[in-house]
């Protein structure tokens, strides 16, 4: 009989913890594994290498020269095919102006990124993600300014002088928008 009798599989909280603290590490081995080799590792035989149209870089096993002694450097080879977006997610979007009153928040951006109404419009925010975002005017002293929106929440404003408002949500700066106002 033990000394201290417990329930058949049951575990003690130190035994419990130590089972976790083990599964994590032998779950981070396996992270390390499938993802690439430890940078204390040596290379294995049969690394990956690049394939055809790409080259080695920095940081790659087998590269070499100064940029792989520093990380990439400029004068690195490019990544072909490869295009690094400018500026916000909506800059595609934003050259083509949408009439309308409303603008969805999804996907992390304002859809219409660009839209048109005349004078006297209400135009309300609503927020499809289920991230908090605000609808924010860009420029200081801007009339528009929202409250976090929770999912499913709205924001409304009124646009009584024409001009171009430009406006960000402050959580995500990334997510910008535009509402031309005309008469």
């Amino acid at each position: 009989m033990h000394p201290h009798p417990r329930t058949p599989g049951r575990r003690s909280r130190a035994a419990a913890g130590l089972a976790l603290a083990t599964a994590a590490t032998v779950g981070t081995l396996g992270l390390l594994s499938a993802c690439g080799r430890s940078p204390h590792s040596p290379p294995a035989a049969g690394a990956i290498t690049p394939g055809q149209g790409q080259h080695r870089t920095a940081g790659m096993t087998g590269a070499s020269g100064p940029a792989n002694a520093a990380g990439a450097a400029a004068g690195a080879p490019s990544m072909p095919g490869m295009k690094m977006p400018m500026g916000s997610r909506n800059a595609e979007k934003a050259a083509a102006p949408v009439a309308g009153d409303a603008v969805a928040i999804k996907n992390f951006a304002f859809a219409p990124a660009t839209l048109k109404v005349t004078a006297g419009t209400t135009v309300t925010w609503t927020n499809q993600d289920t991230e908090a975002h605000t609808v924010t005017s860009a420029k200081a002293g801007g009339p528009l300014s929202s409250a976090a929106l929770t999912a499913h929440g709205t924001y409304s404003y009124r646009f009584t002088k024409p001009g171009t408002y430009t406006y960000l949500c402050t959580i995500h700066p990334f997510m910008t928008g535009t509402v031309e106002v005309t008469r």
